[in-house]
């Protein structure tokens, strides 16, 4: 945005029956389901969808297995129309490490629903791409490139839309030559798939206050790298998952290696963001995770195609919000439908997609607008979605309260609830603290000494940022907004170390001194990959993600 009280044009609009924010697989699905639903009753509604990245797929980021559940319902034949899902899994490695060995854990102390039979290894960027193919064929309009700045509202409060960023305003706040005005997007209804800690997301939260009856939203760090490896060592449709080192007992997280295609590997990290070690750096954590022996084997002799990070939604079942307020509804990971155990929430995200969009087009139908989309409200809550996340909801709270220990009992947990008696005494168990509470004074730890990288097997953050083909205009306004500017160095770094210049997972923060020893906090906004970590961890939560302007960002290839 331009500077307040600048002498700016009127932003152009455009009216749409429905406005959707974000091209992932929830964002999509329902674009996809609406056109479905008006050509079969003969109707034309129109659809729009507007996406942060430079195209379709730019900022998706996942390991990604697929459950197909929703991709059944929303596109039955999607094998025949050429979905970019091939490999399925054949075989399921669940693991247990230590600092030089392992233990494989027997399948079948594993509850059913971790079972990945049936479904599929892939990239979930490249069928996101093909599902906005899917959409562009049905006449949704879909305009990459342009990032949902604002929310609209009426008289009354209710959203009837977004506008798009300004673009082309200098570091200053100014206009610069090539500055052009935001768009304003009006819908009846207004969808919000911006994903794991949307930005605009935020701010409905508060402002209708989402959140009153929930748990506080959960988090974790999701880190990858996609590996070309040497034939010898891809083993088509294996899944294997692992937990334990290099994390602390009392720190949650685990790993993944996928593979699929020709020769490719997905090699994943993920750290829950209720860490309490201010040391601690999730990046270095993976990076050390690779030299495990039982790991490191598989990549000798391969490459480093690409890397990405983003933040998870984790707080399951008890953490999701109201999704309906007036004229619009959160779907996808912007409410968080991921099932912590299963790393899975692709198919939740088009779940919630399709039944917001029958909900839509069942209210444009009845002739309404800018009302509160009930239906889908109580879609979600009684639903397949619902079924998916009740029976872990203790997972992640066991997980956080006991370590190690906990995720024993949260197994027995679901093994009551999925095969025995569908019910546990445990009830429902609440997460407490929000992640930025969660931290230790750095006084009361023991600082965490990295191994440094080797340059082979292991990487420094900058470099592997390289593989992630960010980019942002140098010359506009830093999208990481500072509250306070003094918070930083005056309280975060004596009492937590400045954690900022660890979770970051692209090198986006640091401290530096000048020659007089004066410590400086420095925001090196061209780095940052959207992962949304900062806006999470920060402990004094001083640090606001906004949109940069459109475009910006990663440009995930196949991630």
């Amino acid at each position: 945005m331009a500077s307040e009280g600048a002498d700016l044009p009127e932003r152009e609009a455009m009216e749409f029956d429905v406005v959707i924010v974000g091209a992932g697989p929830s964002g999509l699905a329902a674009a996809i389901r609406i056109k479905q639903l008006a050509a079969e009753k003969g109707e034309d509604v129109s659809v729009v969808v507007l996406e942060k990245g430079s195209e379709v797929g730019a900022h998706i980021f996942s390991g990604a297995v697929i459950d197909p559940k929703g991709l059944n319902r929303l596109i039955p034949d999607w094998r025949e129309r050429g979905a970019p899902l091939t490999t399925e899994v054949k075989e399921d490695v669940f693991l247990l490490l230590g600092p030089a060995g392992d233990i494989r854990l027997p399948n079948f102390l594993m509850p059913p629903l971790m079972n990945n039979h049936g479904n599929y290894i892939g990239s979930l960027g490249l069928l996101v791409r093909w599902l906005g193919e899917q959409a562009a064929e049905l006449g949704v309009e879909i305009y990459p490139g342009f990032a949902a700045a604002e929310v609209l509202y009426d008289e009354n409060g209710a959203v009837v839309g977004v506008a798009t960023g300004d673009m082309g305003v200098g570091r200053d706040g100014q206009p610069k030559d090539s500055f052009t005005r935001g768009m304003e997007l009006r819908g009846k209804y207004t969808l919000f798939a911006e994903g794991a800690r949307g930005s605009l997301t935020k701010t409905l939260v508060k402002k209708f206050d989402l959140a009153r009856n929930s748990e506080p939203q959960k988090y974790g760090i999701g880190l990858k790298e996609l590996w070309e490896v040497a034939p010898d060592k891809h083993r088509p449709g294996l899944v294997q998952h692992s937990f334990g080192w290099p994390l602390d007992r009392q720190t949650g997280g685990g790993s993944f290696l996928y593979h699929y295609g020709k020769n490719l590997v997905s090699v994943g990290f993920v750290v829950h963001l209720n860490y309490k070690n201010p040391y601690l750096s999730p990046y270095d954590e993976f990076q050390r995770f690779k030299t495990h022996p039982k790991i490191r084997n598989v990549f000798e002799g391969g490459r480093r195609i690409a890397y990405g990070a983003r933040a998870l939604t984790e707080g399951g079942w008890q953490s999701i919000p109201k999704l309906a307020f007036p004229g619009g509804a959160l779907i996808g990971c912007a409410a968080g439908f991921m099932n912590v155990p299963r790393i899975k929430g692709s198919h939740n995200a088009i779940l919630s997609g399709i039944a917001a969009g029958e909900a839509a087009v069942a209210a444009l139908g009845a002739g309404r607008a800018h009302d509160e989309l009930s239906t889908y409200e109580s879609d979600v809550r009684s639903g397949d979605i619902a079924q998916d996340l009740k029976r872990v909801r203790n997972v992640k709270p066991l997980w956080s309260k006991l370590g190690f220990i906990g995720i024993a009992v949260g197994g027995i947990d679901m093994w009551l609830r999925t095969l025995l008696f569908g019910w546990s005494p445990l009830g429902t168990l609440r997460h407490g603290k929000p992640d930025s509470a969660t931290l230790e004074k750095a006084r009361n730890v023991k600082p965490i000494v990295y191994p440094k990288p080797d340059g082979k097997l292991t990487f420094d953050k900058l470099t592997n940022v390289s593989f992630s083909a960010t980019n942002h205009e140098e010359d506009q306004p830093v999208h990481l907004k500072l509250t306070d500017p003094f918070i930083p160095i005056e309280v975060n770094l004596p009492q937590y170390a400045e954690p900022a210049q660890r979770y970051c997972p692209a090198g986006v923060y640091e401290v530096v001194r000048t020659d007089a020893g004066e410590a400086i906090f420095q925001i090196n906004a061209q780095n940052c990959v959207h992962c949304k970590t900062c806006d999470i961890k920060d402990p004094s939560q001083n640090i606001t993600w906004v949109c940069p302007e459109g475009g910006g960002g990663p440009n995930y290839a196949e991630m």
